[in-house]
């Protein structure tokens, strides 16, 4: 399992990888050399989201997304992409993250995982 760190990481790079992708745009690289859970990673995360309008995703869902997974090229529908490859790691990772926070004693409940804390 991967530590703390690189699950925020992951987690940001599917939010970010897959809206970009979902909207045509370039997409930003992060270094990836945070050494400790560093909200300034979210916040740059969240502000390329924020970046986006909804009109340069709508209509993906058919748009052909073409990526590396590891040494693979891999073609799918913009609505496989999302369903089927970015959403099922986004929360596989955000969930993981939350479960080492919570093992470690972080005071955090469902309410904080699902943002309405």
């Amino acid at each position: 399992m991967y530590p703390l760190v690189k699950q925020v990481q992951t987690v940001s790079d599917f939010a970010k990888n897959c809206a970009g992708r979902l909207a045509g745009v370039d997409i930003p690289k992060f270094a990836d050399n945070e050494a400790s859970f560093e909200k300034e990673r979210l916040a740059k995360t969240l502000a390329f989201l924020n970046s986006l309008k909804p009109e340069q995703i709508g209509g993906s869902e058919d748009c052909e997304i073409s990526f590396k997974m590891g040494q693979r090229d891999v073609s799918m529908t913009g609505r496989e992409y999302l369903l089927a490859t970015s959403m099922p790691n986004f929360y596989f990772h955000l969930t993981t993250a939350y479960a080492i926070l919570r093992h470690n004693g972080v005071e955090i409940g469902k309410r904080d995982f699902l943002g309405t804390a």
